[in-house]
């Protein structure tokens, strides 16, 4: 009996040293003295311990996809977790009564051991442990509420996006169409005194010309050109004392061609040309008309090719049409142009019989339309036109050599020979006639 109140006395003061210990293990420590361990085995034995529980964890993750050893022993992520203090241990540790597992009693003899040799690596205790886990229950079973309570319903209600402002979309619809024009003002002075060692007249000449181009492309098969040519130009000179005013260039002049593409450069095109000019026609110091308005008009269509010209990087640019079946049709208004075959003074009566005003030719027929631009500054713009109904030949070549100063200055060359054998032939030049003129003065594009 006395043995047995010597070893109760025993452990009752071994359970209080044990629990001062602890106590000074919960309290926070600010500082702490540096602990050196020079027993090498234990913390050799130490660190085995932590990788093969380490080892055990990972590779039960691994193979079975949960840690046996999780499952059965959830306190080993005490060993990995920051430091805490759990009171079980120490309570475990003194209990006679306590049954232990060998890996449940490694690990409270491992936490025991850092508890009493080192306390300055525990971090937390239990309790903080449970207030934490406390706050996350609840946080828990708040989110565990009953989905169906209407305040739940009304406070989880999908966020609603508010209506898009409405916008005005516009679709514009392709514009195969370009639009072109290219006009000029230009005028021409000479004054001679009448005593000039040389001889010669004073005259004044002004030239207007306006070309506006309206074309069609679909960018796919079709193309339709439409181009129209305005020239009047007027003189006047002292020695005419019959005309105060001649027409010296009186053009107007519609082609029109629709194209049907071939291949990359050829279009399968039908073509139309009308020519006809705006005021008479007349000749220094005679009163008589030698053309007018309507008489003559000519009107050629015309069924061929049509070539796309983009020559010399595109500087030389423009159309060729071959037209091997075309119609040429020429009609007179003036009725003093059909019925002059006793006059001799009226030579050609544009090629028609006497006492009809129209005519009609079958043949063949080309046109070249191209333009060049040598320079900034240089520009030259040639037409070609050729019909033949195999009786006869009709040939013109216009030539305008463009020079700009600038915007709105230019001067101009104008080189037009022309051929037509159904004309009276000249003793001098033939079947042949030219024009040229040398112009300056303003000019507008768009």
């Amino acid at each position: 009996m006395t043995n047995y109140k010597f070893f109760r006395l025993f452990l009752i003061m071994s359970v209080f040293l044990v629990s001062s210990t602890m106590v000074q293990a919960i309290v926070p420590v600010t500082k702490h003295k540096r602990v050196l361990i020079n027993d090498k085995s234990f913390l050799e034995k130490y660190q085995d311990s932590l990788m093969l529980y380490k080892m055990k964890y990972e590779s039960g993750s691994q193979n079975q996809g949960e840690n046996d050893v999780q499952k059965a022993e959830p306190k080993y992520y005490q060993l990995f977790a920051p430091m805490t203090f759990y009171y079980g241990i120490a309570h475990d540790a003194f209990d006679l009564n306590v049954t232990k597992s060998l890996a449940n009693g490694s690990l409270s003899a491992a936490l025991l051991n850092v508890y009493l040799k080192r306390p300055d690596l525990v971090v937390y205790s239990q309790s903080q442990l449970e207030a934490a886990s406390a706050g996350a229950s609840a946080v828990n079973e708040e989110t565990k509420a009953d989905v169906n309570d209407p305040i739940i319903e009304l406070t989880h209600e999908a966020p609603t996006e508010a209506d898009p402002d409405p916008v005005d979309v516009v679709v514009n619809k392709p514009n195969f169409w370009t639009f072109k024009c290219d006009s000029y003002l230009q005028f021409l002075q000479n004054y001679v005194s009448g005593n000039w060692y040389k001889g010669g007249e004073s005259n004044y000449s002004m030239l207007s010309s306006v070309t506006l181009e309206a074309n069609y492309d679909n960018k796919r098969k079709w193309k339709w050109d439409n181009k129209l040519e305005l020239k009047l130009g007027f003189q006047t000179s002292r020695s005419d004392t019959v005309n105060k005013f001649k027409a010296n260039e009186d053009l107007i002049r519609l082609t029109s061609k629709v194209g049907l593409e071939a291949t990359k450069k050829w279009y399968y095109t039908l073509q139309f040309i009308g020519t006809t000019q705006f005021s008479r026609g007349l000749k220094a110091n005679d009163r008589r008309t030698y053309s007018d308005f309507l008489s003559p008009l000519n009107l050629s269509l015309s069924l061929g090719m049509d070539y796309k010209v983009e020559w010399l990087n595109k500087a030389l640019t423009g159309t060729i049409n071959l037209s091997p079946l075309a119609v040429n049709y020429r009609y007179v208004d003036r009725t003093i142009f059909i019925n002059n075959t006793n006059v001799s003074w009226f030579p050609t009566r544009h090629g028609l019989k006497d006492g009809k005003h129209s005519k009609l030719d079958l043949g063949s027929q080309f046109t070249v339309d191209v333009t060049w631009k040598i320079a900034d500054n240089i520009k030259w713009k040639s037409r070609m036109y050729g019909f033949t109904s195999f009786k006869r030949v009709e040939y013109e070549w216009e030539n305008t050599f463009s020079f700009s100063f600038n915007k709105y200055i230019s001067s101009n060359i104008f080189i037009y020979p022309r051929f037509d054998d159904d004309r009276i032939r000249d003793d001098h030049h033939g079947y042949w006639m030219f024009k040229e003129y040398c112009s300056i003065g303003f000019n507008y594009s768009f």
